[in-house]
């Protein structure tokens, strides 16, 4: 009977017939590879929205604010970066991240709310 090969560092191991890896170490590693630039995609994006959703939180603390495009900007928001757009019959567009959302207002100012 030959022994297996791993699949990660090609070194031969004795074990059950369907094993493929010669260590948890090497099973990890190869797991890790694969699709890692997916992987990378939506750890970016996760990281956008958590640092949008906290800079919502942090200026809207009462629940309902106005706040100048300036000092989102000031903040690093990103505006490509939210989780729902809610359109109100009355034609007005909310943009969310999760339950913070923030409405585009005359004169470059927003209106930040909180979903409850």
């Amino acid at each position: 009977m030959n022994p297996q090969k791993c699949l990660e560092c090609n070194a031969p191991f004795k074990g059950r017939i369907d094993k493929k890896f010669c260590s948890d170490y090497c099973r990890n590693t190869y797991n890790n590879k694969i699709d890692k630039a997916s992987k990378n995609m939506i750890r970016n994006v996760n990281y956008r929205l958590r640092k949008n959703y906290k800079t919502l939180c942090k200026l809207n603390k009462s629940g309902k604010t106005k706040v100048t495009r300036v000092k989102l900007i000031t903040e690093n928001f990103d505006f490509n970066t939210f989780t729902s757009i809610y359109t109100t019959k009355t034609g007005n567009t909310y943009f969310y991240v999760y339950d913070q959302g923030y409405l585009a207002l005359e004169n470059d100012y927003y209106l930040l709310i909180k979903r409850d």
